[in-house]
């Protein structure tokens, strides 16, 4: 790749993107812990799914300081509904590195911001091209896709797209760059129908040249995601007030969904540890949830046990329920559930005409 190649990419990309960017709400931000955000919730999630999220995290989280000191679950909860939970523990635990070991600033190259739990290569090269100005590539899946058919590259690997990236990004400006090739990717240089008469790289892309464009990058067999069966408990009880109550478990710290509250697994409760008395012989079917994780598709069949309570202090009697609590129906807002396990709580509200 000669010089002249380099300078027409720079030149022809970072045009396109200062005639025609998108507006958005983290576009002309200068605080750093505010382009870190944007760019975790970026992460596997379209742009316009993420935009209200991420104006609602900075009302409730407007610093560093502000989401260090924030409990787990307030956390979990602002995130709720945007998945990948773990970006969400992570960007957590970060702040509260950051607050400690850094007095509350972020590290001011990519090399530094790596050491924070969650930050790779691509959020590392972002943030630090964007708020510091580090002359480095951030590759996402866009970014990969576009060099593939502008280099016309059958089955590059992450090194050689890495060192691409190094010796294209425009020194001057190398936030804008990186931005310009996201918003290439994401908008014009689409994966099954790219709209190359508006690429501002049309004269410079050798796979459409070739008539390869439809075959970059080369794709591999997806793999077949496997499915699961959960049967749930939804144990609804009355507290005598003509208050409702659910019992709920909050998650392992680690793992799927983890922090996260649900409707426990049928087999984790006895019934006669539940602290309730059932008014209902059998629990009664409820219509099937399905979700779809990454790896994985769950379908829970939920079962509704209605009763009374019986425990006073509204915790589950022994150490076999353990994080398990009865969540009064006002309580529900307050606590992390995530998406299915939302679905269940309100057609178990529809069921009781609460």
């Amino acid at each position: 790749m000669g010089n002249k190649n380099v300078a027409d990419i720079r030149r022809l990309l970072l045009a396109a993107y200062d005639a025609g960017k998108r507006s958005l709400p983290w576009r002309e931000e200068t605080d750093p812990y505010r382009i870190w955000v944007s760019e975790v919730m970026l992460q596997q999630t379209r742009v316009e799914t993420v935009i209200p999220y991420y104006e609602r995290w900075l009302e409730r989280f407007p610093d560093i300081e502000a989401l260090a000191e924030a409990q787990d679950d307030d956390v979990l909860r602002a995130w709720q509904g945007l998945g990948y939970y773990s970006r969400a523990r992570r960007l957590h635990q970060g702040a509260r590195i950051v607050k400690e070991r850094y007095s509350g600033t972020l590290p001011r190259n990519s090399e530094g911001l790596r050491e924070l739990p969650g930050v790779g290569q691509y959020t590392a090269g972002a943030v630090a091209s964007i708020a510091f100005g580090e002359a480095v590539p951030a590759l996402d899946g866009n970014v990969k896709r576009v060099f593939s058919r502008l280099f016309d590259l059958v089955d590059p690997t992450p090194a050689d797209l890495q060192g691409l990236g190094q010796d294209l990004v425009d020194r001057e400006r190398p936030g804008d760059f990186n931005q310009a090739l996201m918003e290439l990717g994401a908008l014009t240089c689409l994966p099954r129908t790219p709209r190359c008469e508006e690429c501002p790289l049309e004269t410079q892309c050798l796979a459409l040249a070739r008539g390869t464009v439809g075959e970059r990058p080369s794709t591999r067999p997806r793999k077949t995601i496997p499915e699961k069966d959960v049967d749930v408990l939804v144990a609804s009880a009355e507290d005598g007030k003509g208050g409702f109550h659910f019992l709920l478990r909050k998650r392992p710290d680690k793992g799927l969904l983890a922090g996260m509250w649900e409707f426990p697994d049928v087999g984790l409760f006895p019934e006669e540890e539940l602290g309730m008395d059932p008014t209902d012989p059998e629990p009664l079917p409820m219509p099937a949830v399905s979700h779809t994780f990454s790896h994985l598709k769950v379908r829970y069949r939920p079962r509704l046990l209605r009763g009374k309570l019986t425990a006073t202090d509204l915790t589950p009697p022994t150490t076999t329920l353990h994080a398990t609590r009865w969540v009064p129906l006002g309580g529900l807002d307050r606590l992390p559930l995530p998406v299915a396990q939302q679905k269940i709580a309100r057609e178990a509200m529809r069921l009781l005409g609460v």
